[in-house]
């Protein structure tokens, strides 16, 4: 992969040029697909709740069913929270955050925090220099031999499929969402969304207690939820770590390169491509947020520049979830069972 030498690290101004010219056509919301994505987004959500409601008295087997759909349409209203936060969705600001935020509630999100982090996310992205933000950590070869056994250890924990796949995305959206303890106090709006996002979560809690009993709500509601975060942490992961990926470090790194070799085009069955909003013509969405989902398969489908990226099965997702540290000198990811090879050539290299 010859891709990760830069000359510079600002893509130059024909770079720019050339690209807004390419992702021009696709920019910004067209109210009414906007308006018609929330409707058989949302609506469908609701015949499923009340679906799995009233199936609380037939078999609870049947609610986790029912649970799989919900979480598939839970996924899809994020991507138009996700669209609501990049200002891509309405052409009016309230109608944006408004969206963003009530979806947020549901998705147990606070919208203006997720935004922030997200937009760090983007402008990072494939940044060695800027890690640890909206981001699955990841470190280099280097970094990790140079951990003592604590620290490798708690990465290998980190890294493993289980806690990646399982409690971390239980973790993060139903714990560390409260309080992201991690935020910068000085970020009021996003604290303030904490806060009022929190306020609403227990307003439904209570208005679930006054109705149908907060345990027949959880029953629902908890099922789906944890599904469609885990399902949620899955693509997010497989669009970003896949063996050839990108990153570099600051003085390399170029937006226009991390967007289109660090995002992968993740090609899935056309219903699941529905249900997760396009989310996975990723490398178009990374090359301009301003595009929403619903343009994506245009873009990438009406512009040859798309089709060189790297292309993820559903099939091949499976392959990427060992992979873990990044081999700077072979210029991919690798997983911890490579190292001892990634240790032997390096020492051939040097013997040589």
């Amino acid at each position: 992969m010859s891709h990760h030498h830069h000359e510079h690290a600002k893509p130059d101004r024909e770079k720019v040029q050339k690209w807004n010219r390419i992702l021009k056509p696709y920019w910004g919301p067209d109210t009414g697909r906007s308006v018609m994505q929330v409707l058989n987004s949302a609506l469908p959500f609701l015949v499923l709740w009340y679906l799995a409601y009233r199936s609380l008295e037939v078999s609870y087997w049947l609610t986790l069913l029912l649970a799989i759909p919900m979480a598939g349409f839970m996924m899809r209203l994020f991507i138009i929270q996700h669209d609501c936060g990049h200002g891509s969705f309405f052409k009016s600001r309230r109608a944006r955050d408004w969206t963003g935020r009530l979806i947020g509630v549901l998705m147990l999100t606070p919208y203006d925090y997720w935004r922030k982090t997200h937009a760090y996310h983007h402008a990072h992205s494939g940044d060695l220099d800027f890690r640890g933000f909206g981001d699955v950590d990841t470190i280099t070869v280097a970094e990790y031999l140079g951990m003592d056994w604590k620290g490798r250890f708690a990465y290998r924990l980190y890294r493993h499929p289980l806690i990646l796949f399982l409690l971390g995305p239980i973790w993060v959206f139903i714990l560390k969402h409260r309080f992201p303890f991690d935020v910068p106090r000085d970020w009021t709006q996003a604290w303030r969304s904490v806060f009022w996002t929190n306020v609403a979560i227990l307003g439904v809690l209570l208005t679930a207690e006054a109705t149908i009993g907060v345990g027949a709500f959880l029953a629902v509601q908890l099922p789906a939820t944890i599904a469609s975060a885990i399902i949620g942490v899955w693509m997010f992961y497989v669009q970003h770590q896949f063996e050839h990926t990108y990153w570099v470090w600051h003085e390399q790194w170029d937006y226009y390169d991390a967007s289109l070799y660090g995002s992968s085009h993740l090609v899935l069955p056309k219903p699941l491509q529905w249900i997760s909003g396009n989310i996975g013509i990723h490398h178009v969405h990374h090359m301009s947020a301003r595009i929403p989902n619903y343009k994506l398969q245009q873009a990438h489908d009406e512009n040859p520049e798309f089709h060189q990226v790297t292309e993820v099965r559903f099939r091949d997702t499976l392959k990427l979830i060992n992979l873990a540290l990044w081999d700077e000198e072979a210029g991919k990811l690798i997983r911890f069972k490579d190292l001892k090879r990634a240790r032997r050539e390096r020492e051939l290299d040097r013997a040589a």
